[in-house]
């Protein structure tokens, strides 16, 4: 097979598919193209940019025939093109549903994972301003000035991104304001290439009304210089009630560092979530989209309902969102998390919310076999939400060994949901119905919810 020509531009070529990093796939002479920005059904010319022996990545350099896909370029973000974040923004969100619909299935025929059905993608429809959540990395420009935004499609170049429309405008104005009064005090910027440099990111949180929001500054120092200067931001804007700074001092891609030194405030935002109240803590994880994160849980309790259960395990707990959220008023409420300071913020969310029957446990997942017999009398009902890379097999086992009645699993990678589909069933647990969620919209990113049962499959009862 002939190789294409780099930087030569192939003329009048249709896009027939989008894959899951947004990028337009064409076959030119036979040979696949991915291309940045291109939607199923563009005709255009493409211009060969990378070559490799079995594919090649293109540039649009004339768009000769629009997509009925393709969005009107006035909803677009100003930053698309630049900015490695919101993939799926040249198609229409109904476009984005379906491809989302069909990487969960896509995933589960990959890995062999039968036997399910995918409902459709649940969306609010609410595309703008829904990040609770925003981590800017912090450069510097021609000039010497402090700058945030975002990274540019791979690679760690920041790209000054102000008014990013998946966050409040709120978070910009402040992140500058940070940048503005740092490159005055001349606290300079982290650079990963020589390991120098102080300030690394800008960490915003907010809750559901933007009434509380949290500022901390990731630094590559032992303490922040320049309190006094800093702290004035609390005084420009008064929504910021907690704000501290936390120690990274290491070569890697990890933002948060072990520990939050609060300089002023108090060290958690509030929150409500599912009529139940939480405090959240800077180093804690919470979902970044606040109402659909509440549908998600919702379905959960759903998926719990017609279960027989007394004891549930909430296993990647957090802060206690997701059982503190869906268990029963009476249940007995077990947790398991890696971070010690989420699970102080569970422990104290769940006696503020009314469940003096529950324990908690700082430990991760996979030594959850030898943590059974804090538990005491072993959990009837398990629900998981683990990171990306899923539930290892030591996990899977231990849950089995449990021999919980069912298991709800809420995942936020379709891949790895599939292979533990997989090993699930062969530990005995079965499902029937995937219930996608898009909590991250315009994104590649969508999170789902299936129950698992031994038996007499739950979720069968659940109405759809």
């Amino acid at each position: 097979m002939a190789m294409l020509i780099k930087n030569k531009v192939y003329p009048d070529c249709t896009i027939s598919a989008i894959n899951n990093f947004g990028y337009g796939v064409c076959r030119i002479e036979g040979i696949v193209v991915f291309v940045a920005g291109a939607v199923s059904g563009d005709v255009c010319d493409i211009q060969i940019i990378k070559t490799n022996k079995t594919w090649c990545v293109g540039k649009i350099r004339a768009l000769r025939q629009r997509s009925f896909m393709r969005q009107e370029e006035t909803f677009c973000c100003p930053h698309g093109n630049h900015c490695g974040g919101c993939i799926y923004d040249a198609i229409t969100y109904e476009e984005e549903l379906r491809l989302k619909e069909n990487d969960v299935l896509h995933a589960l025929n990959k890995a062999g994972a039968t036997g399910f059905e995918v409902m459709p993608v649940f969306s609010n429809h609410q595309i703008a301003a829904y990040r609770n959540k925003a981590q800017y990395p912090v450069s510097t420009d021609q000039n010497g000035n402090l700058i945030f935004g975002f990274y540019a499609p791979r690679s760690h170049r920041v790209v000054p991104a102000t008014g990013c429309h998946l966050q409040p405008p709120i978070f910009s104005n402040i992140a500058a304001w940070v940048c503005h009064t740092a490159t005055q005090c001349k606290i300079s910027a982290y650079d990963e290439t020589s390991g120098k440099g102080v300030l690394r990111h800008i960490y915003l949180r907010c809750n559901a009304d933007g009434s509380d929001i949290s500022l901390t500054l990731i630094i590559n120092a032992s303490s922040l210089p320049h309190t006094h200067e800093l702290c004035r931001v609390c005084d420009v804007f008064p929504q910021i009630t907690c704000f501290g700074y936390s120690v990274n001092q290491t070569r890697s891609n990890v933002i948060m560092g072990k520990s939050f030194h609060l300089l002023r405030g108090k060290p958690y935002i509030t929150d409500v979530l599912c009529g139940k109240h939480f405090h959240i803590s800077p180093l804690s994880f919470y979902q970044v989209n606040h109402d659909m994160a509440q549908a998600l849980y919702e379905k959960a309790a759903e998926l719990l309902s017609d279960v027989p259960y007394h004891r549930l395990l909430d296993l990647y707990c957090g802060i206690g969102t997701i059982g503190i959220s869906v268990a029963k008023p009476d249940a007995v409420l077990y947790g398991v998390e890696v971070i010690e300071e989420a699970v102080k913020n569970a422990r104290e969310n769940a006696v503020r919310n009314g469940f003096s029957n529950a324990t908690y446990v700082c430990a991760d997942a996979a030594t959850l076999a030898k943590q059974k017999e804090l538990f005491g009398a072993p959990p009837d009902a398990i629900i998981v939400d683990p990171p990306r890379s899923g539930l290892d097999p030591a996990t899977i086992d231990a849950i089995a060994a449990l021999a919980p009645k069912a298991v709800v699993y809420i995942s936020c990678a379709p891949d790895t949901l599939a292979r533990d589909l997989v090993r699930f069933a062969a530990v005995g647990y079965h499902g029937d119905t995937i219930y996608p969620y898009d909590l991250f919209p315009r994104t590649g990113h969508v999170e789902t919810v299936v129950q698992l049962s031994k038996g007499e499959i739950y979720s069968k009862k659940v109405r759809v």
